[in-house]
């Protein structure tokens, strides 16, 4: 079963070998999952009484109910790993593109703006204390672009990490408290649910800089939006949304804030390597070889364990 929108390789790699299908139904042994907008719960999963995969597209997960999945004895894969440095890159970009308003100067050429006076100044990177929410993969892979810019990195999460030569932080508001640029990477769920609230918000100070390239549900969207039209912070650059296509007004009508349509891993050559990690754990799967990339939750559960 194919749930999301039509993705190329994924159907071409699997026509070849499985009977594909849209609608739920007994006798379907595996799920490919193209999009997160529909939920992979309990009552799905009902209906899918031989399910034994769910193959998701991407790292984050959140919208697969895994715990549930791992309680029937579903094995569920993500796709890490290959989306890690296209996601750092945008990550790195969407900083400095806020910090030095570079959509904003695009604007201001087109409107004819620079031949009457010049673009005011912009803030800096240079100096500045970045603070990472998440050092995971891709965490890590940003801090690493992070410090060829010579600033210094910090990071929260739940528990140090061995060998980084980072400074852990063991609460998100004192890692706020430390730094005046926060950097999103956490994943979604009920655990990191508006971790980003407005206290972090407030301690991040008037020169503050909230990015986001992780869960728009880690970040409190009207905490947000309240602290950038008080000037609690100064600026905030957005991947990632609490609701999904849909962005809050009050933040579209902000000229300093950037905001993008979550692209993170949106390259054609990462997506197409996504794609066949897709269609790698499900050929894994029913070949008796066991996932390849199972999520955490699921890491016990091995071909035949069902």
């Amino acid at each position: 079963m194919v749930i999301g929108s039509p993705v190329p390789v994924i159907e071409q790699g699997l026509a070849a070998r499985f009977e594909l299908v849209r609608e739920a139904r007994a006798g379907i042994r595996g799920v490919a999952v193209a999009g997160g907008h529909v939920r992979i719960d309990a009552a799905l999963m009902d209906t899918l009484p031989d399910l034994e995969v769910v193959a998701s597209l991407g790292v984050g997960y959140d919208h697969v109910d895994a715990k549930e999945a791992a309680r029937r004895g579903v094995v569920v894969t993500h796709t890490p790993d290959v989306l890690t440095g296209e996601v750092a890159d945008l990550a790195l970009c969407l900083l400095l593109a806020t910090i030095r308003q570079i959509p904003q100067a695009d604007r201001y050429v087109r409107a004819g703006h620079w031949l009457k006076s010049a673009m005011p100044l912009t803030t800096t990177l240079r100096e500045r204390k970045v603070g990472i929410l998440g050092l995971g993969r891709i965490g890590k892979a940003i801090a690493k672009r992070l410090d060829a810019c010579d600033v210094t990195v910090e990071y929260h999460g739940r528990q140090p990490q061995e060998g980084v030569p980072y400074r852990y932080h063991p609460t998100l508001l004192g890692l706020a408290q430390e730094c005046d640029v926060l950097l999103v990477v956490a994943s979604g769920g009920a655990e990191t649910h508006h971790l980003v609230n407005a206290d972090v918000l407030k301690a991040l100070g008037p020169d503050g800089i909230l990015v986001n390239v992780g869960r728009g549900t880690v970040v409190d969207e009207a905490a947000l939006v309240q602290a950038l039209q008080n000037k609690t912070i100064l600026s905030a650059g957005l991947d990632v949304f609490e609701n999904e296509p849909h962005v809050p007004p009050a933040l579209i009508a902000m000229d300093h804030v950037v905001l993008l349509p979550h692209v993170g891993s949106a390259s054609v050559y990462t997506r197409k390597a996504m794609a066949q990690l897709v269609v790698d754990n499900l050929l894994a799967w029913f070949d008796g070889r066991g996932p390849l990339t199972a999520v955490p939750e699921c890491k016990h559960l091995g071909a035949g364990q069902r």
